[in-house]
């Protein structure tokens, strides 16, 4: 064999090692159980078998260890031993400037150079972590799928990950988190650093000498409103969102862009109820790196949040800090959501998907790499669109007879037989 066949003989072994590892496989489970949910955040995921049970893989941090905490929060705070463990951790979170941590919220002042000040000092305190865990190596990731222990006789039903927080919904309407929760998005009423174990969070309070259920609004100490347990979940960057049973939007976690949806850049400490969409039932959430979506039940469409790519899709890059509502819509009902870190995808009762926001990668599916601020719908022909998803920089996209699934970024389509 000469010396130029060999070669081509190495390229070709080579090209079909590469491939091998970039096309779909089968990941085992610990569990003869079927999965029935699964979420994929900036670095881990997550799955729910058909038993009720929770597994995570990916950075370490995000995988709970130790015992579970079902009573973390007393009071609106939490508990002593917890809060003295964490002391140096929550006084470096805090901010000199929030006087109303005990009602939830912690407001910046509406000032861009503020604003701007505190987005850089995440950033870097977030590259340091990042080069320290370069600096690690493998001891900052779990390979295998681990088993979350959250509670005796708790069967979760669905789960929700987000940059490094995780947050999962029983089937009795009750949301646990775990994870990285610095601004609040493990609804905590407080800065705690970081979770190791699952904690029970208090979506809706109930009260002695109260028949209703009580939620937290902006800087007031409750407020009745309808709804006895949570029925969906998100989580965004480093933010959550979840719907009640009667259609209550609240929010926690991250504000700086506006993306709890309450008004202002604050962040919001405890899950808090949306003030400008009270008396509008919401069906579908869906949660970006800085924005949020929420459908309702008519099927209209509102986006808040950051907006620097469009990814709102209200047809310039501004910011909304409380829900807008989506004309583009009138006569297209919305069916399913999802936010990628900096675009957005839906799905409408009559089949048709549309894109908008960052398309770098061409995760838009528009042919291009033009961002876009409005709503563009795609072309798809020969097939009936089922399920949409965004990835942090990439779409897939689900559709009927043949069964494809699309991938919006460099490959067109992989068809499974």
């Amino acid at each position: 064999m000469n010396l130029v066949m060999e070669l081509i003989l190495h390229l070709i072994v080579d090209a079909c090692m590469f491939f091998m590892k970039e096309i779909p496989g089968a990941y085992k489970l610990p569990t003869e159980a079927s999965v029935v949910k699964a979420a994929a955040g900036w670095a881990h995921c997550a799955t729910v078998t058909e038993d009720g049970d929770v597994y995570l893989w990916g950075w370490k941090e995000c995988v709970p260890s130790g015992k579970v905490f079902t009573d973390l929060i007393t009071a609106g705070s939490p508990q002593k031993d917890l809060a003295t463990k964490n002391s140096s951790s929550v006084a470096e979170q805090e901010s000199p400037q929030s006087p109303n941590t005990s009602s939830g919220s912690d407001s910046h002042p509406d000032n861009k150079k503020v604003g701007e000040e505190a987005g850089k000092r995440r950033k870097v305190s977030f590259a340091k972590q990042e080069s320290d865990s370069q600096a690690s190596g493998d001891d900052f990731f779990v390979v295998s799928p681990s088993l979350v222990t959250i509670g005796q006789g708790v069967k979760i039903t669905s789960v929700a990950v987000g940059g490094r927080h995780t947050i999962a919904l029983s089937d009795v309407g009750q949301v646990w988190g775990w994870g990285y929760g610095g601004e609040g998005q493990l609804g905590l009423g407080s800065r705690v650093k970081m979770v190791s174990s699952p904690h029970l969070i208090p979506c809706i309070e109930s009260h002695s000498g109260k028949d209703r259920p009580s939620f937290h609004q902006g800087g007031s100490a409750g407020v009745q409103s309808p709804g006895s347990y949570v029925v969906e979940i998100a989580c965004g960057g480093r933010h959550s969102v979840v719907i009640t049973d009667a259609g209550a939007l609240l929010t926690f976690g991250w504000g700086l862009h506006g993306q709890c949806g309450q008004g202002n850049n604050a962040d919001q400490l405890r899950p808090t109820l949306v003030p400008s969409l009270l008396g509008t039932r919401v069906k579908k959430i869906a949660a970006g790196l800085w924005h949020t979506l929420c459908v309702t039940v008519n099927g209209q469409i509102y986006a808040f949040g950051g907006n620097q790519f469009g990814q709102l899709g209200t047809g310039n890059d501004q910011p909304e800090t409380s829900p807008r509502l989506l004309d583009t819509f009138e006569n297209n009902l919305s069916r399913i959501i999802s936010c990628g870190a900096r675009h957005s995808a839906l799905l409408t009762d009559d089949g048709h998907l549309f894109t908008w926001g960052w398309n770098k990668y061409g995760q838009l599916g528009l042919g291009d790499s033009v961002d876009r601020n409005i709503p563009c719908r795609v072309s798809i022909s020969g097939c009936h669109p089922r399920n949409v998803a965004c990835g942090w920089w990439h779409t897939l996209l689900m559709v009927d007879k043949p069964l494809l699934i699309m991938i919006f970024v460099r490959i067109k389509y992989l068809e499974f037989k």
